[in-house]
């Protein structure tokens, strides 16, 4: 006749699935950031796709080399994405194979463990690739010098004569 696990004995298996539980919901967090990143690169791409057709010389030079690089961080964030749910599903497993052992009485804590590292493993990888997606895509983004002058170099480079072109004042 099987023997039926103590309450005590389950509050107790409970408890220790709280740790990867906390994990998990920091591991959904993190899908959710990565979601919305890929999906702004996405959509500057389709943006610069429509644009790249009509556009010429140094423009379009500009356009197909962000292309590229929003090529490179959709894959970036796509293995991110890969390894943070890989990690999640370990994470599942981790506290499925707590309730499992427990309710059987088998004795596999060294897989558990393993599992559990491995799904720490799985999602440290994730958050470098992630960090490694998030340099690229501020050292990508370089704001054009011709953007950061100041208006009057500006308006002296359009009007080498001189004269002012636009309001005047007094100061």
């Amino acid at each position: 006749m099987p023997t039926i696990p103590a309450v005590s004995t389950i509050a107790q298996t409970i408890q220790l699935s709280l740790s990867p539980v906390f994990m998990l919901a920091g591991i959904g967090a993190l899908l959710n950031v990565l979601a919305g990143r890929l999906s702004r690169v996405i959509d500057r791409a389709r943006s610069l796709e429509m644009l790249h057709p009509s556009s010429q010389g140094p423009e379009h030079d500009r356009h197909v080399r962000e292309l590229r690089l929003l090529d490179r961080r959709m894959a970036i964030i796509n293995a991110s994405l890969f390894l943070t749910v890989t990690s999640a599903i370990m994470t599942c497993l981790v506290v499925v194979l707590l309730f499992v052992a427990e309710l059987a009485k088998l004795h596999f804590g060294t897989f558990v463990a393993l599992s559990f590292i491995l799904a720490m493993l799985l999602l440290i990888a994730a958050l470098v690739t992630f960090m490694i997606e998030v340099r690229m895509s501020l050292n990508a983004f370089r704001i054009r010098p011709e953007l950061l002058r100041p208006r009057d170099l500006i308006e002296a480079a359009q009007n080498p004569s001189g004269r002012s072109i636009g309001p005047t004042s007094s100061r």
